[in-house]
């Protein structure tokens, strides 16, 4: 199962995973992109399947996810979905309905599904579940305060989940990637030191995932500067992520 596969990391994902003898799931909100995807994975020789899901509609997307898994009675699923977000110029904040869809897209819908297949998974004595973060998530950052906050939330739920669902055979991997070029990626002002590719970022997504890393980081100065964030005294902090903010 990969949601997100109509966006550019999920297209990567189901790329990397795509080989013969393997069924995919494909979840995204573009029809279109789905089925390019689709006939991508195909031609690798992988089985393909698309649903158009909104994670938007949780109530819907969990009786979709539910009746997936009854069919196919998932090995693992790779939570790739997500948005992002940042201040429009000239506002302070930003606006209460882009925080509520942001939470919703990237922390809500995401933590429970999982929480939902992790469930399942657990009761068949086997699985694995990644959940897709972001290095945004470490820092308080200004201009993205819904999208870091999502982050930050969706780290805590994934090592919460890791820990309870262990004894039962699972295995939960939280990525946290850099800067990587999507749409979304491209959203956020000023530079991106460390771009990488989705394929790039996919490779190391499924080795994390293969080798039941609990939190990957990449690249490794995301790590550094996470540690550097925790370190610093707060007003240093706060007068460097300010800074970071972009003008007007």
């Amino acid at each position: 199962m990969i949601t997100g596969a109509s966006g550019g990391l999920g297209r990567a994902l189901a790329w990397e995973l795509s080989a013969p003898g393997v069924t995919l799931v494909l979840w995204g909100r573009d029809r279109a992109k789905l089925d390019a995807v689709a006939l991508e994975c195909r031609a690798a020789g992988a089985v393909a399947h698309v649903t158009v899901a909104d994670f938007a509609d949780l109530e819907s997307a969990l009786a979709l996810m539910a009746q997936a898994d009854d069919s196919h009675r998932f090995d693992a699923a790779f939570f790739a979905s997500g948005i992002g977000d940042t201040r429009r110029a000239g506002d302070r904040v930003e606006y209460p309905a882009l925080v509520q869809q942001v939470a919703q897209v990237n922390f809500v819908a995401p933590s429970a599904l999982a929480a939902m297949l992790g469930d399942r998974m657990a009761a068949r004595g086997r699985g694995t579940l990644v959940l897709v973060g972001s290095a945004a998530g470490f820092h308080a950052l200004p201009f993205a305060a819904a999208y870091a906050a999502s982050k930050a939330g969706l780290a805590r739920f994934a090592d919460a989940l890791r820990l309870a669902l262990r004894r039962y055979g699972m295995r939960v991997t939280l990525v946290s990637p850099g800067f990587i070029d999507t749409a979304t990626g491209r959203q956020v002002p000023g530079g991106k030191p460390l771009l990488m590719t989705p394929e790039q970022a996919a490779r190391r997504i499924v080795l994390a995932a293969q080798r039941g890393v609990g939190h990957a980081i990449f690249p490794w100065p995301f790590a550094v500067l996470r540690l550097f964030d925790r370190a610093l005294p707060r007003f240093l902090r706060d007068r460097l992520l300010t800074a970071l903010a972009p003008p007007g």
